[in-house]
C-alpha cells in the first residue's frame, strides 16, 4: 500500500538538509521528541546548509573561520514521536555583510505536518580574533544567488 503525505499545515520549501528517525531514547517523559533533540537536529541541518552555501568544514578550517549563532527562535507546532521519520528543509532569508539568517522547518514525513520551525541568525567569525568578519568576495556571488533563488521558492 502506498502512503502519500497529507498536505502540510504551512508551505514547506527549501532544500533538504536533514532526514532521520526519532528513536525512543530521544523522547521525554510525555512521549515526544525532547527539546534537546529538536535543537540537535536543527544544528545538524545548519551544518549541511552551511556546506551547501560553500561554508563547509574544509573551507572554514582553511580560512580560520567559523559560524556562530547569535540569535535563535524555535517554534513547536506538532509532536514528533518515536518511530516518526522527519525531514528538515532550509532556506536563506537574509544576507548581511557578516551575517546570514535562515529558516528551517522540520516535517513529519508520514503526515506532511510541520513539527517545528526555526529562524536563526549566524555570523561568520574569525576563529583567531574571535570576532565577526565580512563574508569574502569569493562567496558573496553564490550567497546572493542562493538568497534570490530561495526568495522565489513558494
Amino acid at each position: 500500500m502506498s502512503h502519500s503525505p497529507a498536505p502540510s499545515s504551512s508551505p514547506v520549501s527549501g532544500r533538504v538538509t536533514y532526514r532521520g528517525v526519532v528513536t525512543q531514547w530521544h523522547c521525554d517523559h510525555v512521549g515526544h521528541l525532547n527539546i534537546a533533540h529538536y535543537v540537535s537536529r536543527f544544528d545538524e541541518a545548519h551544518w549541511a546548509f552551511f556546506a551547501d552555501l560553500g561554508l563547509d568544514a574544509h573551507w572554514l578550517r582553511a580560512n580560520r573561520r567559523g559560524m556562530a549563532a547569535v540569535e535563535q527562535h524555535l517554534r513547536y507546532h506538532r509532536e514528533a514521536r518515536a518511530g516518526d521519520t522527519v525531514t528538515i528543509r532550509s532556506r536563506l532569508v537574509e544576507l548581511r555583510s557578516k551575517v546570514v539568517v535562515s529558516t528551517h522547518e522540520m516535517v513529519n514525513d508520514a503526515t506532511g505536518e510541520v513539527c517545528a520551525s526555526e529562524r536563526i541568525t549566524c555570523a561568520l567569525v574569525d576563529t583567531d580574533a574571535r570576532k565577526a568578519v565580512a563574508f569574502p568576495q569569493e562567496l558573496l556571488a553564490g550567497l546572493h544567488a542562493r538568497l534570490a533563488q530561495d526568495a522565489l521558492s513558494p
